[in-house]
């Protein structure tokens, strides 16, 4: 085997820079041998980093083996942009292949002629399965859930579950325990495949079998199914309706994809980026959903420069406040950031309460009482042996205590406002927070030093 027919390995893949290469070189053969030993997950990501030309093109040399599982792992704007441009024909060829959560995750965004023409070549089963999937709201367990469940009964034996597991040619991935019900379908509890290989073959399901294993609400939220699984680390669980009758199950594959969305918005989100935003969009319409979000900056600045501005006379006559002023903002800005993020954190995980917020609070008010005491006593040194003047070193160092004070409250009473406001803490909350923080500091600053230096 010659070094270009090898079979790509982790550290042999070729790197973005080199398939870029060989498309530009039109040596589709190497390419089409290269992506044929890539994973689905490995293939996605090649795709996102490819301009919109260069998409299409290693698109369309991706095996049709391995279309399906490529398409549900790509980020919405990209799958959508490979979507609007794919024959009909080749789009439903592809949804056939798909499990029927990944389905329902996009069939909702097509186009209502191609929407039809999937689930006119869908079997009854798998239509079945999807209605079902869209019965109930995005972002629910009940829209996350596959069908592909087995199922035992718990009044036969463990001899005739494993002679029943030994008719499939193999088992559904994740399949870590069989999902046990009665004869009308309602869940029972869980029985672990370990358990069916180490006990008596005699035992009765029933009396092996995890009947405290939780289910999932099929209304639950996506979040709240991922920290379910932080909790109880399971690798699948059970969907059940409000009458615990089984509908599916939920597995360890579907959780990470909420983590890794629950990650991306959360880093996005600070600057007004949507998660699922393309990096190599049209210039255009990511200009237009960046103008919005610069507009609400630039409200914000005005209100800071209208602040400063109200101190004109008092930065004329005393010049070294203009240099040391962004020191204050810097201070608490960055205070409360940390406080922002602890407090966001918390809430995604479901750890503040009406119950702890207010100690939580106090805990952050302290903490920033402590830090400005430090903290203005080390500014409040080095202004002195920079400018030899001890009013400007006493006015930055209270300035510097009262913002990172207003900082701490700001950065736990922000969040907390605005989930209650039903408004994402992520979205908009570091743009509220630096508003409070330039205005607190330069009032601050500038305040006490027309009050006490003029």
């Amino acid at each position: 085997m010659t070094e270009s027919e090898r079979i790509p390995t982790e550290s042999t893949k070729p790197s973005i820079d080199e398939v870029i290469i060989l498309l530009q070189q039109a040596d589709f053969d190497q390419l089409k041998f290269l992506l044929n030993h890539f994973h689905p997950g490995q293939l996605a990501d090649i795709l996102e980093a490819m301009p919109p030309k260069e998409r299409k093109q290693l698109w369309d040399l991706i095996p049709e083996s391995q279309g399906a599982d490529t398409l549900t792992l790509l980020h919405d704007e990209v799958r959508n942009s490979l979507i609007v441009e794919m024959p009909t024909e080749e789009l439903v060829a592809a949804t056939e292949q798909m499990n029927v959560s990944d389905l329902a995750d996009m069939i909702e965004e097509l186009p209502e002629r191609i929407r039809q023409s999937i689930e006119e070549n869908l079997s009854d089963e798998i239509r079945e399965h999807l209605e079902t999937n869209l019965s109930f709201e995005e972002g629910t367990a009940g829209r996350l859930m596959s069908p592909d469940v087995i199922t035992v009964r718990n009044d036969v034996t463990l001899e005739v579950v494993l002679r029943y597991l030994q008719l499939h040619e193999d088992l559904p991935d994740y399949t870590d325990g069989l999902m046990v019900i009665d004869r009308s379908g309602l869940y029972q509890g869980k029985l672990l495949l370990n358990k069916v290989l180490t006990h008596d073959k005699t035992s009765l399901v029933k009396e092996v079998m995890n009947s405290q294993h939780p289910a999932i609400l099929a209304t639950t939220d996506e979040h709240e199914v991922a920290h379910f699984f932080e909790q109880f680390h399971f690798v699948s669980a059970a969907v059940v309706d409000e009458n615990n009758y089984l509908l599916g199950r939920i597995k360890m594959d579907d959780v990470i994809c909420i983590l890794r969305a629950k990650s991306d918005h959360a880093l996005m989100g600070r600057d007004g980026l949507h998660e699922e935003e393309d990096l190599f969009a049209p210039v255009i319409s990511s200009a237009k959903r960046r103008t919005v979000w610069l507009g609400i900056n630039l409200v914000t600045a005005f209100l800071a420069a209208w602040v400063i501005g109200i101190f004109a006379d008092t930065l004329d006559k005393i010049v070294a406040l203009a240099v040391l002023m962004p020191i204050v903002a810097s201070m608490g800005g960055i205070a409360g950031s940390q406080t922002l993020t602890l407090t966001i954190r918390g809430l995604a995980l479901d750890q503040i309460t009406n119950g702890n917020s207010g100690w939580l609070a106090r805990k952050e008010v302290l903490i920033g009482i402590i830090s400005g005491l430090l903290w203005a006593l080390v500014v409040a040194g080095m202004v002195w042996l920079w400018f030899q003047d001890t009013g400007i070193s006493l006015v930055i160092a209270a300035a510097i205590v009262i913002n990172l004070v207003a900082a701490a409250a700001a950065g736990i009473a922000i969040p907390l406002i605005l989930q209650r406001l039903n408004i994402d803490p992520a979205l908009s909350g570091a743009v509220i927070l630096t508003t409070v923080t330039d205005v607190v500091g330069f009032m601050s600053f500038l305040g006490l030093a027309t009050y006490y230096l003029l």
